[in-house]
């Protein structure tokens, strides 16, 4: 779906860039949020074609923070992301502390081979973890 509106709620700064950078170079326009109460806002100025959230957000997991927005938004399509994304970045902020990922990192070209298939499936499409 071209020029499809992403919202991204992710709560760790760094990630939330590099993936709103991975689905811009994609083509897709991108309304980024670290907390939920942003996201909302940010919701009710566009209504996003997808959501894709992060497994928690503040003191709320993902899966209740995208029930929750789906409330609003009925059978938004919800992409919740549970690993990494590859990234440089990333990668050696994670070797500096000598912290290692479990599972692999994922491509920027699996999330956006994964949200245009979602897309395509259209509103109500259901929820799927990467």
């Amino acid at each position: 779906m071209a020029n499809a509106l992403i919202m991204l709620l992710v709560a760790d700064s760094v990630a939330r860039v590099v993936i709103e950078e991975a689905l811009e170079k994609g083509g897709y326009a991108v309304m980024a949020a670290g907390d939920l109460g942003t996201a909302v806002k940010r919701m009710s100025e566009s209504a996003p074609d997808i959501l894709i959230v992060s497994t928690y957000i503040e003191d709320i997991s993902g899966y209740d923070t995208a029930k929750f927005l789906r409330t609003k938004y009925h059978g938004l399509p919800v992409l919740m992301v549970a690993g990494i994304i590859d990234d440089d970045r990333l990668k050696y902020r994670l070797e500096l502390e000598g912290f290692e990922v479990f599972p692999k990192a994922y491509s920027a070209a699996e999330l956006l081979a994964k949200v245009k298939d979602m897309l395509s499936r259209g509103r109500g499409s259901g929820s799927v973890e990467i």
